[in-house]
């Protein structure tokens, strides 16, 4: 017969490694910060440029977690560097909401953005999906995060003089379109 602590041992063994950090939680903690850009853009609490230098730092920690996912695993130290950053994001948004600057969210500028966003917000519930469902591994999530870092560096690009062109949004979309299709190959396997 065993004994507990034998037991718990083994039963730690078996799920693997009980005590690296799990992907998700920072994946969400991506989707609730974008659902706060997004609803600054459409109340009018954040303008354009504002929506954009904040891209710029979802960029940042978009990167970050690829860069930390690019081996398999996640460590509790990456973890806590990257809820410093997203910390640091939260904080951002909140401040620039609350500057008394804003935005007019029937711009067609504004439009574009919130467009953006909203689809930054599926691609990363898609990944979230993806850990949830095991159809993404941590590799497979780290170069989907790179993918979406590019993604918004792009937006950021474009939004940086206050204006979203047509072209410019068409631009980003392109290369949404091609990170969704490489998130949907990844989740299915198919590369």
């Amino acid at each position: 017969m065993q004994t507990r602590p034998t037991l718990l041992l083994a039963a730690l063994l078996l799920t693997g490694s009980a005590f690296a950090a799990s992907p998700a939680e920072p994946v969400q903690r991506d989707v609730n910060q974008q659902q706060r850009i997004e609803q600054g853009l459409k109340s009018g609490q954040l303008n354009t440029r504002e929506a954009a230098r904040l891209e710029g730092e979802e960029t940042h920690v978009e990167k970050m977690e690829a860069n930390a996912l690019k081996d398999g695993h996640l460590s509790k130290q990456e973890k806590a560097r990257i809820n410093r950053a997203e910390n640091r994001v939260s904080g951002d948004i909140s401040r620039e909401k609350h500057d008394g600057q804003l935005g007019n969210p029937n711009s067609a500028s504004s439009q574009r953005v919130q467009a953006d966003v909203q689809r930054n917000i599926n691609q990363q519930q898609r990944i979230e999906q993806g850990i949830q469902n095991g159809t993404l591994n941590n590799r497979e999530i780290a170069r989907t995060e790179r993918a979406e870092a590019r993604d918004t560096r792009a937006e950021a690009r474009a939004g940086r003089d206050g204006h979203v062109s047509a072209r410019e949004q068409a631009r980003v979309q392109h290369d949404e379109n091609v990170a969704s299709r490489k998130i949907y190959r990844k989740k299915h396997n198919q590369g």
